[in-house]
């Protein structure tokens, strides 16, 4: 039987690729009650549907503006997370992997944020901008709008997508997630038209697919000419392996700036502090200069490899 710490190592995709604070606290902890509720039988669909309650509880306590029920809101977030990477080592332990374990899970951090978005246009609505007497109202609403629907969604989804290059290249197929739109399109034409809720799923999974193709047009040419040459990943020469890694690795620190923990951290401090404002001010500013740095320096990186080519 294997040991608790080498069952944590097997949940890593890479060290290239992790985040501090997944490796030394959200995945252990999730780790510890996977293995606790698998005992119970319980299914990861469960947890991931509990981890939507969670979350969605935790952007309805971020609309008040006192100190308990925020952080309450924190403690409700971080279980949601917990929720989260629990579900996901649950399936990989027991191998009840589904298709509706895949939507549950895309559909749950979604549904956290979008409650948190709210919550925070809520909060602010009836507050004056800092600095005059101009209620924030309908800007409040523009603001987490903006961030929320326009670049929160494009920066997680490429930082997602450079994240499964980085692997695909590093470790090859079997250890990337790296799709693509004309897959994921013939597999929902291929369904039959009562599999409905399939049919929902890879409709929707190849547009996410198709719009990060859309925006990588230096990374597709190389990819594209890679497939012809050496059509199984584990046949590329080392060197082009290495060449890769060595662009793509400094890069990895953005995807995970992009991801989860980041935006929980700020969510946190800004919303206990009572400026919830400063967090979707960040997702335009901060965030936007970072995502506009790496998807720059990643199609340099495949325009010049594909040169070598």
């Amino acid at each position: 039987m294997s040991t608790f710490k080498e069952l944590l190592k097997l949940s890593f995709k890479s060290e290239d690729t992790e985040e501090w604070l997944d490796v030394h606290f959200t995945r252990p902890i999730g780790l510890a009650f996977a293995l606790l509720w698998n005992k119970f039988n319980i299914h990861p669909n469960v947890i991931t549907i509990l981890s939507i309650f969670l979350g969605v509880g935790a952007g309805i306590m971020f609309y008040y503006t006192d100190l308990w029920h925020n952080i309450c809101g924190v403690l409700l977030l971080m279980f949601a997370n917990f929720c989260d990477s629990t579900d996901g080592q649950m399936a990989r332990i027991t191998g009840k992997k589904t298709l509706i374990g895949r939507m549950l899970d895309g559909f749950a951090g979604d549904l956290w944020f979008f409650s948190i978005y709210w919550a925070i246009v809520f909060r602010l609505w009836p507050q004056n901008i800092p600095g005059t007497d101009i209620q924030w109202g309908i800007w409040a609403f523009l603001l987490c709008a903006s961030a929320g629907f326009i670049f929160h969604s494009k920066q997680s989804s490429l930082a997602d997508y450079y994240r499964q290059i980085h692997l695909y290249f590093l470790l090859g197929k079997e250890g990337s997630e790296l799709d693509n739109y004309a897959q994921q399109r013939k597999i929902y034409e291929s369904l039959p038209k009562d599999k409905w809720l399939d049919r929902i799923f890879y409709f929707n999974y190849a547009n996410y697919c198709k719009s990060q193709e859309s925006r990588t047009p230096q990374f597709q040419a190389f990819f594209q000419k890679v497939k012809t040459q050496w059509p199984n990943a584990e046949d590329m020469p080392q060197t082009l392996r290495q060449d890769f890694r060595k662009g793509s690795l400094p890069l990895m620190k953005y995807t995970n700036l992009l991801t989860f923990n980041t935006r929980a951290i700020i969510i946190y401090v800004t919303c206990l502090l009572n400026c919830p404002w400063v967090y979707p001010l960040i997702e335009l500013t901060v965030f936007q200069v970072m995502y506009v740095y790496m998807h720059r320096t990643h199609e340099t990186l495949c325009a010049n490899e594909m040169a070598k080519l």
